[in-house]
């Protein structure tokens, strides 16, 4: 019997990997992804079942109803390929059994994927790509796409192959807590490198003047006493002065975004934040949230406050 064991080898487990890229490629109202889950697996069940009535039962059940993140389905796939091998070895396994473990995995799975794809990866890529962006950097819609789908692709091969592995036991983990751990810290690490970034993206700056001191002689560049042709010379000795520390006008002003700046730097970039997030969980739309900035900033402008 073990000389005659169906194994499945690694390039047809990788070939149902690239096949589920397109496991919502059909997706439907009344079973949903369950095309894209079937088409996934046909190579492998054409191997593991040769008999045909034998695969087309098999393709059959595959049919049944199926949703989670697409990316999460990795290791749904890398458990039901182990359960189909045993099933196809001998190994007493029926429908219900593999039905139910898909149904099973399916559902606390999909509660990562939001999470820790939408909500974490992708605004963090993103966010580094639209810095690069704004510096004027070509790499970045090239950085965002290779990286991107350098995790996403590298998560579905290793998860799968994870599933794979541990088969069946793989449910016991499930309930032990380590879905809220992955959650909680990628909802971590999201918040934490989207607070660094506020204070590069964000922009406020207050004009309003302050104060407006008159300086003493010596404080500042005395443009008189510096040659009226602009010559190297000339620029140079302007440049040394300003390195020294000298001021450019004999009239200092103070606008109330220097005193901000020294301060606390950023700080009203943050207020602004924590009031966009407090605004969102008094359940307010966003898209109210963003004409109204769009409305403060212009109004804000002309008047002179921003």
């Amino acid at each position: 019997m073990s000389e005659n064991k169906i194994t499945l080898t690694k390039a047809e487990r990788r070939s149902v990997m690239l096949r589920s890229q397109f496991l919502q490629g059909s997706w439907n109202y009344e079973r949903m992804q369950n095309g894209g889950w079937a088409y996934s697996l046909i190579p492998v069940l054409k191997k593991l079942y040769p008999n045909q009535e034998d695969a087309k039962a098999a393709l059959k059940r595959h049919l049944e109803f199926f949703n989670t993140h697409p990316y999460v389905a990795a290791p749904i796939l890398g458990v039901t390929l182990a359960l189909e091998e045993e099933r196809a070895n001998g190994a007493e396994i029926d429908d219900t059994a593999i039905q139910g473990v898909k149904v099973g995995m399916m559902g606390p799975l999909a509660g990562i994927g939001d999470p820790v794809f939408w909500f974490t990866v992708r605004p963090i890529l993103g966010a580094i790509a639209a810095s690069l962006a704004t510096g004027g950097s070509v790499i970045a819609p090239l950085f965002f796409f290779i990286v991107w789908n350098l995790i996403r692709v590298s998560f579905l091969w290793y998860t799968q192959e994870l599933g794979y592995r541990q088969g069946s036991e793989i449910t016991k983990d499930l309930s032990g807590g380590i879905l809220q751990t992955i959650t909680k810290g990628a909802s971590i690490l999201g918040m934490f490198v989207m607070g660094i970034l506020v204070q590069r993206w964000t922009n406020i700056n207050f004009p309003l003047v302050v104060s407006q001191v008159k300086l003493s002689k010596g404080a500042f560049i005395d443009f008189d006493k510096i040659a009226g042709t602009v010559d190297g010379a000339s620029l140079q000795e302007v440049l040394k002065q300003m390195n020294s520390g000298l001021a450019l006008d004999e009239i200092k002003t103070v606008t109330l975004q220097d005193n901000l700046n020294q301060l606390i730097p950023g700080f009203a970039a943050l207020l602004l934040t924590f009031l966009c997030m407090w605004l969102l969980k008094k359940k307010v739309n966003p898209i109210v949230i963003i004409f109204g900035l769009f409305a403060v900033g212009i109004l804000g402008h002309v008047v002179g406050i921003f």
